[in-house]
């Protein structure tokens, strides 16, 4: 294994794409320890609201930046809603669906689309945050208020999204790994030290017994292990290309076969449902009303209702996304231009359906896996751990995904070099 590990230093491009990265995470790391304007840090970080419900999933992801009120407290999620409403509009607007359909260069076009309605919803985000945190405790956080302290903070963390934007395309062009996968991935990554020193403090003092804490270790490694094996889990359709003669060239008459992951959109639904589901319960909180407050409370993550809809919006995305990158009708066109078939199936429409049945119930299967996953260790963690430790199954979903496929980029450049990779049998 170590020799595999040093194989990757061995690859001058690879060797640069790993340390740009490194170098990318680092730059997002210093960011997130520069406070806006304004803000009075230490009083922030004694106060437990960026700890448990919305605000402290929303802190994990941002990598405590929204705790410490940081340039980059807004994190990549204004981005990640745009994507989410442009991903909605192409299924409902033609001339976004042509797009999509364009390969490439349209996905580009559909991508700055989403770009620029980031910017404004970042900005509202900026002013409801920046509004809010001026008014709690009758601005006990803040040195100024009114305008002077609104603008100026909102402005820095509007640039500070746009900026973790441009950091999660740099990486995606001359890093490892898709970028802004990789930035959440860094803030969830950055959040495990802290975590982990909240949960000996609170074992020391006698809140936590060792046994609970070793059962709560190995149901973390099981759903670990289950994550990585629905990840890499696929469903092979058999295909075979009938054999054609070109002048005196043979072409085809080989078998071969169609990879159908279970897991190939758990990452994407994952980050979808959850952008949606906090949307709704982080304006609320931000409205002073009694009615507003307690839509709040039954949509802040550990309400049973926050739950429910939590998996459903994982099924539902997981199918969504499904949807939206595999096509099966024009899969089964490629492959009858191509001569291939499958066997028992005629070419084209016969084929389409058959495909179009097993990925329905493999997306199935995956849709049901990620959410009892999302769901099911959030609640172990409070009846356990009395909520000390912040992540749940949503975070390891995560972070394990967008591993996996960093690992796998690795190993197809060491393959591509005839190095052998990391993963069994490659």
């Amino acid at each position: 294994m170590w020799d595999k590990f040093q194989n990757i230093f061995r690859i001058p491009e690879l060797r640069h794409r790993i340390l740009f990265t490194l170098a990318m995470f680092l730059v997002f790391r210093v960011g997130s320890f520069i406070p806006i304007p304004g803000v009075d840090v230490g009083a922030l970080a004694r106060t437990p609201i960026f700890q448990t419900g919305a605000f402290g999933l929303m802190n994990i992801f941002a990598g405590g930046a929204l705790q410490r009120m940081s340039i980059f407290a807004l994190g990549i999620m204004p981005y990640i809603s745009a994507s989410i409403i442009m991903q909605l509009l192409t299924v409902a607007i033609p001339r976004l669906e042509q797009l999509s359909r364009q390969g490439e260069e349209g996905r580009r076009k559909i991508t700055q689309y989403a770009r620029f309605a980031a910017l404004p919803i970042a900005a509202v985000q900026g002013v409801a945050l920046t509004v809010w945190i001026q008014n709690m405790e009758g601005g006990a956080f803040v040195s100024t208020q009114g305008v002077g302290f609104i603008l100026p903070a909102v402005i820095t963390m509007t640039t500070g999204t746009i900026f973790i934007m441009w950091l999660g395309e740099k990486i995606t062009e001359m890093g490892i790994g898709n970028g802004i996968s990789m930035i959440i991935f860094a803030g969830i990554v950055a959040q495990i030290r802290p975590a982990i020193g909240n949960v000996i403090k609170i074992t020391r003092t006698g809140q936590l017994t060792p046994f609970v804490l070793l059962i709560f270790a190995i149901i973390a490694v099981f759903v670990t292990a289950a994550v990585v094996l629905i990840y890499r889990a696929e469903r092979r359709v058999p295909i075979r290309y009938a054999r054609r003669i070109v002048g005196r060239k043979v072409y085809g008459g080989q078998s071969t076969y169609l990879p159908i992951r279970i897991g190939g959109v758990g990452v994407i639904a994952i980050i979808f449902a959850i952008s949606v589901l906090l949307l709704p319960s982080t304006l609320a909180r931000f409205i002073p009303h009694p009615i507003t407050q307690e839509i709040a409370r039954w949509l802040s993550p550990g309400a049973l209702l926050y739950y429910v809809l939590y998996a459903l919006a994982v099924i539902f995305f997981t199918f969504f996304y499904t949807a939206v990158v595999f096509n099966p009708v024009e899969v089964a066109d490629n492959m009858r231009r191509y001569g291939g078939f499958i066997p028992g199936l005629r070419p084209g429409r016969p084929t389409a359906e058959h495909i179009t049945t097993i990925l329905t119930r493999v997306t199935f299967v995956g849709a049901l896996f990620f959410a009892s996953i999302a769901v099911l260790p959030v609640i172990l963690n409070r009846e356990l751990l009395f909520n000390s430790f912040p992540f749940g199954g949503t975070s390891i979903l995560i972070a394990v995904g967008v591993a996996l496929d960093t690992v796998q980029q690795m190993e197809s450049h060491l393959l591509m070099r005839h190095y052998k990779g990391f993963m069994k049998g490659a």
